[in-house]
């Protein structure tokens, strides 16, 4: 650990940059140019961009980064047992930094991810980045002023069509890039997971830090994703009460005060993946020509190309799935995932012999599983039930979900309380998906196809692919290698064979082809619900807002009459995806409008799609009754 003091010599280099990056001639084209094209003064125009990068910038302050480098010390040693970096990653970024201008972008699961990031680097005595925060910080009182004077600087959640804030924005995140002054820090996913799943990239941030490079203002950038893993997520309850409806707490400093009884519970470990720094020039080389840039003036704004949105995309999908390929799951990963498929109730012994099972299945495809040192699958299983007491718990040699009150109070009552809980350990299961998505898709096409014929079986593999397009992450334009890869993990454990022609289970494998179609079941089944509702009660245009209270209402009835036991089909990050990709697949109709978006459904095509779902694959029968 590093005393405070020892940052005085890197961050006056920094502060130094800082000073000399900001240009008054670029920034006057920025603005002139925005007044040009607004019909505007210039004056007019220039005033209310400095009013902007009052409201957006950072002021970085040696005593605000000691301040928050000695409270996270203490903060952190109370809430995690561990914090695991791999040392070889952190010299890497050590030397990326001092070669180029470098990207920091690090998967999002908690409002940790940052703070984190930046005592890592400060720890390690690297350039403190520059971090895109969301503006909703600002309306916490000394917090959001503490932030900004420790290198967060503030992004408003839609810029509305504003384009002189865009340029303002876009002008002050490549400042940055181009002086060589910090690394830049932003969440590819543009918002916290809460479902512990990758978001689709959003792309806006994405295309800006790469431009400098594009007009040769920079010889390279380096995109360095990081993986950030959480044994147990401070917001795990926050999270699946948002999926079930309840609004979002607003961002204040109060808030934060109420939260510090956190303080007093057991958060696990987490563990930091620093990824090999990807250069962009090689990414390019030999796909992007950037002789196009040097017609237009360098202050000038120019629509990107659509080969350059193209790459653009390309680059964010690989920057996720790298991010994906270094996550670390925890034993109780194992557990979640076991125990989901095996509800109400699960005898311990059997949860111990199926968490091992899945251990080496897991293994053997590829994800890398943190087992605690000479620690018995008993004692392993046991390490997680007590860490996460709060989701899952041992009652007379069972483990239940920790749902306490569903036995007294109304039905729907219940029905919240024991979603609230599947929830909460979806979210744990959730981490192991993207090891198992390409297998599983395959074990799910292989019920869905109406032969074994090798053909008919990718063709419903491809149908799945797009449909949950937006559950997982795929990279474009590659099903038929996601699917021959998703063949050969099968094929590596026995669980099927193939010939030239065909692909058929084998008797051996039939365990595991049937667990990894009901670890993918509750997607499955809730996409089936949210068809079925759209198919009947959606007539007319509506709106998200219109759609949530519906589906959830229409799910919430058949939970409550037994009528299904898919209690993941409440979650509003479901019903949104499943929104998102009946516009992908033409299926509906997505329109903008003054106060947000429309969506208007075509009956026929989503009867089509959800006959595809009916036809091979039945609603899941309730279960028995709770133990």
């Amino acid at each position: 650990m590093l005393h405070p003091g020892d940052l005085q010599g890197p961050f006056t280099l920094q502060a130094k940059r800082y000073q000399k990056c900001c240009s008054p001639l670029r920034a006057s084209s920025v603005c002139y140019q925005a007044a040009k094209e607004m019909g505007e003064s210039p004056d007019i125009i220039q005033e209310e961009a400095t009013e902007i990068l009052a409201e957006m910038g950072h002021r970085m302050q040696l005593g605000a980064v000691r301040f928050f480098a000695f409270t996270l010390s203490k903060i952190f040693k109370q809430l995690f047992q561990r914090v695991c970096v791999n040392e070889e990653g952190m010299q890497r970024l050590q030397h990326a930094i001092q070669e180029h201008p470098v990207v920091l972008l690090p998967s999002h699961r908690s409002y940790v991810d940052f703070l984190m990031l930046s005592y890592l680097l400060y720890t390690y005595d690297l350039a403190l980045p520059v971090i895109a925060a969301g503006i909703d910080f600002l309306g916490m009182k000394i917090v959001g002023e503490l932030l900004r004077r420790a290198g967060a600087f503030f992004m408003r959640r839609s810029f509305g069509g504003n384009r002189l804030y865009w340029a303002v924005f876009a002008e002050y995140v490549k400042t940055m890039l181009r002086s060589g002054y910090a690394p830049v820090e932003f969440f590819l996913e543009g918002t916290r997971s809460r479902t512990a799943k990758t978001l689709t990239p959003k792309f806006g941030l994405l295309s800006i830090v790469m431009e400098p490079f594009f007009k040769r203002e920079v010889f390279d950038t380096y995109l360095v994703p990081i993986s950030i893993s959480y044994e147990r997520i401070l917001e795990e309850s926050l999270y699946a009460y948002e999926l079930l409806g309840v609004p979002k707490p607003k961002e204040s400093t109060s808030g934060l005060l109420k939260a510090r009884r956190i303080l007093s519970d057991n958060f696990g470990t987490i563990h930091i993946y620093v990824g090999q720094p990807v250069s962009l020039r090689t990414l390019a080389s030999g796909r992007i020509n950037r002789c196009p840039y040097n017609l237009v003036p360098r202050h000038l704004p120019q629509k990107p190309s659509e080969d350059i949105q193209e790459f653009v995309s390309d680059v964010a999908y690989k920057m996720e799935l790298l991010q994906i390929e270094n996550m670390v799951l925890s034993p109780w990963v194992l557990v979640a995932a076991v125990l989901l498929q095996n509800l109400p109730a699960m005898e311990f012994e059997l949860l111990i012999e199926k968490t091992l099972w899945l251990k080496g299945l897991t293994q053997t495809f590829g994800g890398f599983i943190e087992w605690p040192d000479n620690l018995c699958a008993k004692k392993a299983v046991l390490s997680g039930l007590t860490l996460h007491s709060n989701v899952a718990r041992l009652v007379d040699g069972h483990v239940v979900l920790n749902d306490r009150g569903v036995e007294d109070g109304a039905i729907g009552k219940i029905v919240f309380r024991h979603a609230l809980a599947v929830l909460m350990c979806a979210t744990y299961r959730n981490q192991l998906l993207n090891v198992f998505v390409r297998p599983a898709l395959v074990a799910i096409a292989l019920q869905m196809a109406p032969s074994f014929r090798k053909d008919e079986v990718y063709s419903c593999f491809n149908f799945l692919r797009d449909v949950f397009s937006d559950e997982f992450i795929f990279f474009p334009g590659i099903s038929l290698k996601d699917f021959e890869e998703g063949c050969f993990l099968l094929t590596k454990c026995d669980a099927i064979q193939t010939s030239q022609q065909e692909i058929y289970p084998t008797d051996k494998g039939s365990g595991t082809v049937s667990f990894l179609s009901a670890m993918f079941r509750p997607f499955v089944e809730g996409y089936q619900l949210i068809f079925r509702y759209l198919s009947k009660e959606m007539k007319e245009a509506f709106t998200e807002k219109q759609f949530i209270p519906g589906i959830r209402n229409f799910v919430f009835q058949l939970l409550e009459k037994g009528s299904t036991q898919c209690y993941e089909a409440l979650s509003s990050d479901m019903q949104k995806n499943a929104l998102s990709a009946l516009v992908q697949l033409g299926a509906m109709k997505k329109k903008k409008m003054p106060n947000g978006f429309t969506y208007n459904v075509n009956q026929e095509a989503v009867s089509k799609i959800l006959d595809m779902f009916d036809a091979r694959i039945p609603v899941q029968k309730p279960v028995a009754a709770r133990l």
